[in-house]
């Protein structure tokens, strides 16, 4: 990581200096810089005078005294609070006054780094996203004592490094590290409830929501290790907050040591010629000629355009309208947007036997693939009908098992209410954490704005619903969106 910064500050026109207690390994990483440069100019990306200047800019040095007019000192040396202490103490000695000290921890406390310091106020997390040259997202994270001149100069030296950056409170986990651990705890929640197997649950996030990657092929890239480390120390650093609690599932992947692709195993086979399961997706059945929309199918309402596109003729009925209100009736089932119920109580709340829920998508004009969930008292005929019909709409239909709220649904849910939680913490706000989830994970809309789309109150009654299921406070609803919801406020107004 320290390398790809230096090489993002080289380009940019500053001169560095490269250090690390082992001489040969600065060394190795100033030639690393002049490969990639090199690399860049192959590729058009660069001229080949900019990447030899680049290069050039970057000088390794034996001594941290080499360095003692920089401006700027950015740390990315292990993740241990007691070494990054010290190597600030000694940074802190040789520096001028003014100079600004910088972390690129992903996990240690702000506050905690500078309080030993006489010039707490000068040190700033600089948290990059790895491979920093490529990734945009800077999170510039502000400890307790932090001067916000400080905290602002690093903000503009990020934008002018051509990074996208936000302000973030230091806090665990910070803005994506926090924000995103829903991602990961509800695809392994929904895996251990058996709704459906892990090819399958990665191809309803990625493909039905947009997310670049699902949750556990996800999870394996990064490394469990990694990842479940991550989710641990946040769990651990707040408190064992109940909404970051990490999953068995997980831990018995680590120490089975199927670590993801590093190791040739996790949730996927990495093996050469492994074979990848297919997602499933029902068998092809026949479609109906009519299909009636009662009420206003909302963010749904794409489905309409496929359907008619299909040849189906659509009779619109009255209804409600708002979110998640309107329906569609096809051979007598209703097909309606879940709102965190399961199929089989919500058949019984509101007396509709033969009911099948569908789960949220990024773009229903667009999707490949639709998740549903049936009803328990639902009859083969109805579900059949149902298949068949979106199936002659370009749809791959997945069934799941019937969890609450599905997976895309209760999945967006809970990285909204993670979100609204950190603003209302303080940590961020609503422009930056959805600018950082955007830039940070590639996630295909920020969370906030996501929660606009589909109204508060739908998102807030998404997560009541789900608490209720599972009498469990993980998916309490965070004070700010409640506020929300009940005025049917916005985000981003």
């Amino acid at each position: 990581m320290g390398s790809g910064i230096a090489q993002v500050a080289a380009v940019a026109g500053h001169t560095v200096y490269l250090y690390d207690s082992r001489a040969e390994a600065a060394d190795r990483g100033r030639a690393g810089i002049a490969a990639a440069l090199d690399k860049l100019a192959a590729r058009g990306r660069l001229t080949a005078e900019a990447a030899t200047a680049a290069a050039a800019r970057v000088q390794p040095v034996m001594d941290l005294a080499a360095a003692r007019d920089a401006g700027l000192a950015v740390e990315a040396i292990v993740e241990d609070l007691a070494v990054k202490r010290a190597l600030f103490a000694e940074l802190e000695s040789l520096l001028s006054g003014d100079a600004i000290l910088a972390s690129n921890t992903s996990s240690l406390s702000i506050t905690a780094l500078a309080a030993p310091l006489a010039r707490p106020q000068r040190v700033a997390g600089l948290h990059f996203f790895n491979p920093a040259p490529v990734m945009k997202l800077v999170e510039v994270v502000s400890g307790l004592a932090t001067d916000p001149a400080v905290a602002a100069t690093l903000h503009a030296t990020a934008g002018a490094w051509g990074k996208v950056a936000v302000h973030a409170k230091s806090t665990p986990g910070f803005i994506v590290n926090r924000v995103a651990r829903p991602y990961y705890a509800e695809g392994l929640r929904v895996l251990g409830e058996g709704a459906a197997d892990v090819a399958t649950l990665d191809a309803v996030l990625r493909e039905g929501c947009g997310f670049p990657m699902g949750p556990l092929e996800l999870m394996d890239l990064i490394g469990h290790d990694v990842n479940f480390a991550v989710t641990s120390s946040v769990f651990e650093a707040c408190f064992n907050d109940k909404r970051f609690t990490p999953s068995l599932i997980q831990q018995e992947l680590v120490l089975a040591g199927r670590l993801g692709r590093k190791s040739g195993r996790g949730f996927h086979d990495y093996a050469e010629g492994a074979a990848r399961p297919a997602p499933a997706a029902e068998a092809p059945q026949g479609a109906e000629g009519r299909v009636a929309v009662v009420g206003d199918l909302g963010v749904a309402g794409g489905l309409i355009a496929r359907l008619e596109g299909a040849g189906i003729t659509m009779e619109r009925k009255p209804g409600e309208s708002g979110h998640g209100a309107g329906w569609l009736e096809i051979g007598g089932a209703r097909l309606v947007l879940s709102d965190g119920r399961t199929a089989t109580r919500r058949a019984v709340e509101e007396d509709v036997p033969k009911l099948v829920l569908f789960d949220l998508c990024l773009d229903y004009a667009a999707t490949p693939r639709l998740a549903v969930a049936v009803a328990d008292q639902c009859g083969q005929g109805a579900w059949r009908a149902v298949v068949g019909t979106l199936q002659a709409a370009g749809l791959a239909v997945t069934r799941l098992d019937d969890v609450a709220g599905l997976l895309g649904l209760r999945t967006v849910a809970m990285l909204a209410n993670e979100a609204a939680d950190a603003v209302l913490a303080g940590i961020g706000t609503a422009a930056d954490i959805d600018t950082a989830m955007r830039y940070g994970t590639n996630y295909p809309k920020g969370p906030l704005a996501w929660a606009d789309e589909l109204g508060t109150a739908f998102v807030a009654r998404v997560l009541t619903n789900l608490c209720a299921h599972y009498f469990d406070t993980r998916y309490r609803v965070s004070p700010l969106l409640q506020r929300k919801a009940i005025t049917g406020a916005n985000f981003h107004e």
